[in-house]
């Protein structure tokens, strides 16, 4: 299903960039299509026409934008926040017995002997 709305997607985009390109320019800008009016339609009518497809358009642009949004969406939202939490179950920790601590450490009202190190 978003294979097929991308596709259309895609066509629209193209579609739209050439009718904007086809637009006869106002100010100089990159309208291709500026040329004589000489054909079926008048320079006004032509602009009408055009400006409406534009409007047409990117009124599909944007609902296919969307409805690829809701799709992408969907796929990776969770099903639900209960079924998502860790079981509220507290893990006992396990204390170290006297007779595990580890022989190396001293006392802690015993200075440790700085005779051995290195100068």
């Amino acid at each position: 299903m978003a294979q097929i709305v991308l596709v259309i997607h895609l066509l629209i985009a193209v579609a739209l960039v050439g009718v904007v390109l086809i637009q006869r320019s106002e100010g100089g800008g990159l309208g291709i299509g500026g040329g004589g009016g000489a054909g079926v339609m008048s320079v006004r009518g032509t602009a009408n026409l055009l400006t409406r497809i534009t409007a047409v358009l990117a009124a599909c642009f944007m609902a296919t934008s969307l409805t690829l949004a809701i799709l992408a969406g969907a796929h990776s939202r969770p099903e639900g926040l209960v079924q998502e939490t860790p079981a509220m179950n507290p893990v006992a920790v396990e204390q170290p017995a006297a007779e595990e601590t580890p022989a190396e450490t001293a006392p802690a009202d015993e200075a440790p002997d700085l005779g051995s190190l290195p100068e």
